[in-house]
């Protein structure tokens, strides 16, 4: 199991923004103008492409200026419903034949809708940008909403409602709408109600698409490694045809003053929450650079705020804020483990927040923030898909001309502003204080079987023909290259260092990974070692205590984080101090014994509400299915293991487990090789490892008997289902292939592949349905993952079993075997499109064993497999009698 999670400001945004759909501000980013092309269309369609040759991929964004805000009144999911609707087709293109485009493009795409903006997202290899684009075209002239068609959308939307009603976290956020925006169209969110969904009708939704999905309420964005006249030339000839129309009158925002009030809710989390919500500016406000300003300062690892957590009266603590276009939310937070105080947290959080309106935070703390802000416009220049939702969100979700408006007023920004600010907003007057608490699951009941014998057949992909215009993208089967070319070394200590040198930003981000296994590493009866030792690295270094590390941080801008996985991401100039800071911590962390000691408290008593959560009874009625008793992964932490540690205990665990010969260090960005070395070898190279190599190897597992457990979650309207079983394999042998393309018949390319096709568009039983092989050195395990409403499991399960006898008893179409190889192929460059993705992959495979260009190598493999392959390989591997399911979903079924 997970301890006590470092909660970083990231973190925290994530349990509040991420988790509740409020748009955070937009990221930054400076683009020399001449990346840059920009193009208004007579049509009114605004055109803007960004050259970032980071790899051979491209991002779509049609970002179209209609939202929530804009639904009729009585159905504010309008615009969410249009979103979906606009997967079942258009005029001249059905959904399978965009759901087959989509897959032969790579399979990346996806939508969004918020209260002021619809997205629709494509990543693809640069040479099928061109199809993209004519797809784009085509949905923007017209959608298919019939009834007909819109009752079997229905059933996946309302699905989705159900999964967001299951999380506290989104109902609190609902309450919070409403409180905060009476009255007004930001009162409700986007999601919708299933009241509503039924009394919708197609031709509602199709009337709402003509209305508002028009090229003069539309911004195009495209980021990539592209040729920007040629992309320009591209737009003018799809959508220069389509005529602009009359848009609607927009609604008006009246906005109420807010009533301060206090309530408590109770949460599924392992651990609680105190939140005091302000109403903040919007985007369009003057004020609103001062305000991101405020809330990064005020959420500051040096501020009073923060400090709660090394005093052990928090978890995490930051304010966080997240703004639509005419005002936003300031959130105060702080997590509290289960049995704590909540009310003298929620009292020590006024205290702080109440004290910087008064007085104001300190000016080297607004210029740190200022600093970072700036920073960061040169690191979303480190991933092409990244780089076009900031400036979608900046153009079209917040009105700027580009990201640049958003560093100029960061850049003006001074102490004084961002002390109005505090003073006019952080009024608790006007505020509203939630207390959330963690409640305990009940306990998990095994269930005697999943329902009756009735047998689904499974939906081969039909073998659709595509338009003529589409059919080379989708048929092309080219074998990938590898844009990259890594220098690889090992040093004298034992560390693997691979460096890739990229000239694409002004920075360079250093990640490294050790081989660690706590579960198998940590001593018997001293399980959470490894967990309280990652909560100490962030009480600074044996040269520098926590403020002074963290402001050695904040000079340089540098955001840095040090355990088993850790990583520095620092501009290029300062690229060796970056280096410096992030060895000092890894290599020398203070691990001092007061900071040791509140941290074994929090810990504790965090395991102890995370025993109880019923996220966690769900993964450890997984487990305990999967594997045998005795194995590993079943080793739990508990509050009576975390009790008994020592500090010295926990200065052993880091000896043993942290060493250079098990660690791999990957350098990407704007430095040489040579540099590169000579940094890592200056501050990783004293670092040795301290007796024999531990062993971090699973063994392997027989096969698993069928079980099924119900766990109660009395926050869930829907149920959250996981079927899986133990596989005798491992990631090197050759099986892996035909069962991962197989994989892709069966999922990863929506309506395209057989689940989806199977359990939402013809049945309507699920939002979403992912399946997938996480294999290992030693062992493997196959699971698919839904949620559906409680009386349609059992239905639901009979499917995916009868997909799976399908893809053992017959060999996949022709069709299905060519367009899942298409679809892995042209995954291999989109695995580039980031600096943080490339990374990932090559840490991963270094741990593995496995060639940094697997991937490629991988191509050549999946290109000469044949339907039998795969058949042979599902009925060697899978055996779907013997599925472990459980389910997390309301009590009382």
């Amino acid at each position: 199991m997970n301890t006590l999670p470092r909660r970083s400001r990231a973190a925290t945004l994530a349990v509040l923004l991420a988790a509740l759909a409020l748009p955070a501000a937009a990221a930054k980013t400076e683009t020399k103008e001449k990346d840059v092309v920009r193009a208004t269309l007579k049509n009114g369609l605004r055109v803007i492409v960004v050259r970032d040759p980071l790899a051979p991929v491209a991002t779509t964004v049609v970002n179209y200026l209609v939202g929530s805000n804009e639904a009729p009144k009585g159905f504010p999911g309008t615009a969410h419903a249009t979103e979906h609707i606009m997967f079942r087709g258009s005029p001249g293109l059905s959904a399978d034949q965009l759901a087959g485009i989509s897959a032969g493009l790579g399979g990346d795409f996806d939508a969004d809708t918020q209260q002021g903006l619809t997205q629709y997202f494509f990543t693809m290899p640069s040479e099928d940008l061109d199809t993209a684009l004519h797809l784009e075209s085509i949905r923007m002239r017209g959608v298919l909403s019939t009834d007909k068609l819109w009752d079997k959308e229905r059933g996946a939307i309302e699905q989705e409602v159900a999964s967001d009603l299951s999380s506290p976290s989104y109902v609190f956020y609902m309450r919070l709408l409403k409180s905060m925006f009476a009255g007004t169209p930001y009162e409700h969110d986007a999601l919708g109600t299933r009241p509503s969904f039924d009394k919708t009708t197609g031709a509602m939704l199709r009337r709402f698409h003509d209305e508002w999905y028009a090229p003069n309420n539309a911004v195009l964005v495209v980021a990539g490694d592209v040729e920007p006249a040629k992309v320009l030339a591209s737009v003018r000839r799809y959508f220069g045809g389509i005529p602009r129309r009359r848009l609607p009158a927009r609604p008006a925002f009246r906005f109420r003053p807010v009533a301060a009030s206090s309530s408590t809710m109770d949460t599924d989390l392992p651990y609680g929450m105190t939140v005091y919500t302000f109403r903040f500016p919007g985007s369009d406000d003057p004020d609103y650079a001062a305000a991101q300003i405020l809330s990064d300062a005020l959420s500051s690892q040096r501020g009073p705020l923060y400090a709660l957590v090394p005093e052990g009266k928090a978890l995490f603590a930051g304010l966080d804020y997240g703004a639509f276009r005419k005002a936003g939310l300031g959130y105060a937070v702080a997590g509290f483990p289960a049995g704590a105080d909540a009310a003298a947290q929620l009292a020590s959080v006024r205290r702080i927040v109440a004290d910087a309106a008064k007085n104001g935070v300190p000016a080297d703390l607004v210029e740190a923030a200022k600093r970072r802000e700036i920073a960061e416009a040169e690191f979303q220049k480190n991933s092409v898909s990244g780089l076009a939702m900031t400036w979608s969100q900046a153009v079209a979700g917040e009105g700027r001309r580009s990201p640049d408006d958003d560093i100029e007023a960061i850049r003006r920004v001074t102490p004084a502003d961002v002390n109005r600010v505090a003073r006019r907003y952080l009024d608790f007057g006007r505020a509203i204080s939630v207390i959330l608490s963690p409640k305990p699951s009940g306990k998990p009941v095994a269930s005697k079987g999943f329902g009756g014998q009735e047998s689904f057949a499974s939906s081969k992909n039909p073998d659709v023909v595509l338009p003529e215009w589409a059919r080379r993208t989708a048929d092309r089967m080219s074998l990938p290259t590898s844009s990259l070319s890594p220098t690889v070394s090992v040093l004298p200590n034992g560390i693997r260092l691979i460096v890739q040198p990229l000239s694409i930003s002004r920075t360079v981000s250093v990640y490294g990974r050790i081989d660690e296994a706590p579960k198998i590493e940590e001593a018997k009866g001293r399980d959470g070692a490894a967990g309280v030792l990652d909560q100490l690295f962030s009480y600074g270094t044996k040269d520098l205590d926590r403020i002074a590390f963290q402001k050695a941080l904040d000079d340089i801008a540098a955001d840095e984080s040090a355990g088993s996985d850790f990583s520095v991401e620092v501009l290029a100039d300062r690229f060796e101090r970056g280096v410096q800071l992030l060895a000092d911590n890894e290599l020398s962390p203070a691990l001092p014994e007061k900071a040791f000691k509140v941290v074994q408290r929090q810990t504790a008593a965090s395991v102890a509400g995370e025993l109880k959560s019923p996220d966690h009874l769900a993964g450890k009625a997984l487990r305990e299915g999967l594997f045998p008793k005795g194995d590993p992964a079943r080793r739990e932490t508990t509050p009576e293991t975390v009790k008994s540690l020592t500090l010295d205990e926990v200065r052993a665990y880091y000896r043993k487990a942290y060493r250079p010969d098990m660690t791999t260090i990957v350098v990407i960005g704007d430095v040489t090789p040579e540099k590169a070395k000579d940094a890592i070898e200056k501050y990783f190279g004293a670092w040795k490892a301290e007796g024999p190599k531990p062993n971090t190897l699973f063994p392997a597992v027989p096969h698993n008997a069928p079980s099924t457990t119900n766990v109660p979650d009395s926050s869930r309207v829907q149920d959250r289902v996981t079927l899986a079983e133990t596989l005798k394999l491992k990631r090197t042998d050759p099986d892996y292939y035909p069962l991962e393309l197989g994989n892709h018949v069966l999922g990863g390319a929506f309506y395209a592949t057989r689940l989806y096709r199977d359990l939402r568009e013809k049945a309507g039983l699920v939002y979403f349905v992912g399946s997938s092989f996480d294999v290992g050195r030693t062992r493997g395990v196959y699971s698919v993952d839904y949620g559906c409403d409680p009386p349609n499991v059992s239905k639901a399960r009979r499917i995916i079993v009868d997909d799976l006898k399908a893809m053992m008893k017959e060999p996949v179409t022709a069709h299905e075997l060519k367009q899942a190889k298409v679809m892995l192929l042209k995954k291999i460059p989109l695995s580039e499109s980031s600096v943080g993705r490339v990374a990932g992959g090559w840490l991963s495979r270094s741990i593995e064993g496995l060639p940094l260009d697997e991937p490629v190598r991988a191509a050549k493999i999946y290109a000469g497999l044949s339907a039998e392959d795969v058949r042979a390989a599902y009925a060697r591997f899978l055996r779907p009698a013997d599925l472990v399911q459980v389910v997390q979903g309301p009590a009382g079924r």
